[in-house]
């Protein structure tokens, strides 16, 4: 019988539906397009089709795989035709996968393995991520027999060089250059932020930062042998100097990876062991600046949006990094700007390119820092100015003369909370009473994990051990993390933010022209009304986003005696 029809015959689709998919469809198979198509999924194909050839079903979570059995097969069969062996059974070895007409695949496993194979069905996904972290990422690489990837997967958008010579002989290799690639792809696929490649005496150690958590990703043990050409083919994409390797250096790679570009700051610095690389990954298709998106409470995100409206002063942004601050910049900027507004930034470096804002580059080593930038824009007329950081005493300065000029200045700082951006500027040397007359407001954030909402799991307040300061007025229940498939059994998926708000009042400029401490400052906000990220976070948890672990890990220092 032919497929498309048995799928209508079970009930799965309709014949309209069949005959949609036919006209959609390209060199897949019929029943990967009513997949792609979401007419079916694939839990419903695989079981159709498990009991139409008389196979098992099987959840890969569920199964203790055997190691030693598997390091008997070849790994390039393995990676080639999507197959891994699990264990032994009455004789035979149980074999898993995504496609049960795959037998080219079973036999050539069986004949080059020489035992007898039953196969089994499970989930694509679930497959492909259990070979990688059993056999590592980029395996099939190292083995020199890959499969074969579209040249749409990964594509640089700059030209680099190609004659370096031989320091590039090995970087240069096609084995190692799919390396790399595969590292990219993997990290882009699990939605890193981050990926860190560390040297060790014996091993080469891969993380990926995966929802602000480092997360250690499996690569096969002869990776640590192509060490250095994997640095030395990272720095060709980055236009750094590959025989420099006593001095950090930073760089930048264009990508489009599988259709979506990618920008991918690199930083490169010597240690014991060799040269630590670090990765920061911007997936330009996913972002979107917009303050609804932000997850700003509604009160938090009015008063903001008065303080953006403001035609002069100065409003900062805080918090650690990598905790959101540009994302929310942005975000102010897409707000505010219209074509009767001037809009001009200073960053270093200029993560998203946006239209209708004007944006410089920082260039230190020529003498265009953030101070000397900002000083020559304001000869181009602008209403908003955004300095991408206040880094010293000079940049402080020329952000408080911009704002008692009359302009708009949008800024961040490194602070644990709102209060302490002014102890922080007066720190760096700007004047208290500058700071004073110039600061319209702070907002402090910080980004918790969202709890994955397909295993989240309610709980009793009433049974739980709660922080002292948790509200009183408590709901019934909030919800804890569990951890499935969906979440890669983390609990968690995605992240959103707790919020921090300090707006200036008279008392306060008062408070800060005296040069008053940032714990005093803090107390006297809390007293009339400033909800802390601690607060932000509990309001997180009884809306069922987040956890209590979570808010205590990321705001254990909020609390105040």
């Amino acid at each position: 019988m032919e497929l498309g029809q048995l799928f209508v015959d079970e009930g799965l689709i309709t014949s309209e539906q069949l005959g949609l998919a036919k006209s959609e469809q390209d060199d897949d198979r019929i029943d990967q397009t009513l997949i792609k198509m979401g007419l079916v999924t694939e839990d419903a194909v695989l079981r159709l089709l498990a009991d139409e050839f008389g196979m098992e079903y099987v959840d890969l979570n569920d199964v203790e795989i055997d190691i030693e059995l598997l390091n008997q097969f070849p790994t390039s069969a393995i990676y080639r035709h999507s197959l891994l062996p699990l264990y032994r059974q009455n004789g035979h070895v149980v074999v898993a996968t995504d496609d049960p007409l795959n037998l080219e695949g079973i036999d050539e496993l069986g004949t080059v393995s020489g035992l007898r194979l039953e196969p089994v069905l499970t989930r694509r996904n679930e497959l492909g991520n259990r070979i990688r972290e059993l056999l590592g990422v980029g395996g099939d690489t190292i083995n020199e027999l890959v499969r074969q990837r579209s040249e749409e997967d990964i594509e640089l958008l700059e030209d680099i060089e190609e004659d370096y010579g031989e320091l590039a002989e090995g970087a240069q290799a096609p084995s190692v250059i799919r390396l790399v690639n595969e590292l990219l792809i993997e990290a882009v696929k699990m939605q890193a932020s981050d990926v860190h490649i560390e040297p060790q005496e014996h091993a080469l150690r891969v993380r990926y930062r995966i929802d602000g958590m480092l997360r250690i990703q499996s690569v096969p043990i002869e990776i640590n042998h192509f060490y250095s050409a994997i640095v030395t083919r990272l720095k060709i994409m980055s236009h750094l100097n590959i025989a420099e390797k006593r001095l950090p250096q930073d760089g930048r790679i264009k990508l489009r990876v599988s259709g979506r570009e990618v920008d991918v700051r690199v930083s490169i610095i010597p240690m014991t062991h060799g040269e630590g690389v670090v990765m920061r990954l911007l997936d330009k298709d996913k972002m979107t600046f917009d303050l609804k998106n932000v997850g700003m409470p509604p009160t938090i995100i009015k008063r903001f949006r008065e303080l953006i409206a403001l035609p002069h002063g100065i409003i900062l942004v805080t918090g650690p990094t990598g905790s959101g601050k540009s994302t929310t910049l942005y975000s102010a900027l897409n707000e505010i700007k219209n074509p009767h507004t001037k809009i001009i930034t200073v960053e270093d470096p200029v993560e998203y390119q946006m239209d209708g804002i004007s944006q410089i580059q920082v260039h230190s080593k020529i003498g265009l820092t953030f101070a000397a930038g900002l000083r020559s824009i304001l000869r181009h007329d602008p209403d908003v100015v955004l300095i991408g950081e206040i880094r010293d005493g000079e940049t402080g300065q020329a952000a408080i003369q911009a704002s008692l000029t009359g302009h708009v200045v949008f800024s961040t700082l490194h602070t644990n909370d709102a209060p302490s951006a002014f102890t922080r500027l007066v720190d760096m040397g700007v004047e208290p009473y500058l700071v004073a007359s110039t600061v319209e407001g702070v907002l402090a954030q910080r980004l918790v994990r969202r709890l994955c909402s397909d295993c989240k799991r309610k709980v009793a307040t009433d049974s739980l051990d709660l922080p002292a300061d948790f509200p009183e007025e408590r709901p019934e229940f909030i919800y804890e993390p569990v951890g499935c498939r969906e979440c890669s059994d983390s609990g968690y998926a995605g992240r959103t933010g707790v919020f921090e708000l300090l707006t200036i009042d008279p008392v306060l400029k008062e408070m800060c022209a005296e040069n008053e401490s940032a714990n005093k400052i803090r107390k006297y906000a809390i007293a009339h009304g400033m909800a802390t990220l601690r607060d932000s976070g509990w309001e997180r948890v009884m809306e069922g986003g987040t956890s209590v672990e979570e808010v205590v890990r990321i705001t254990r220092g909020d609390i105040i005696a």
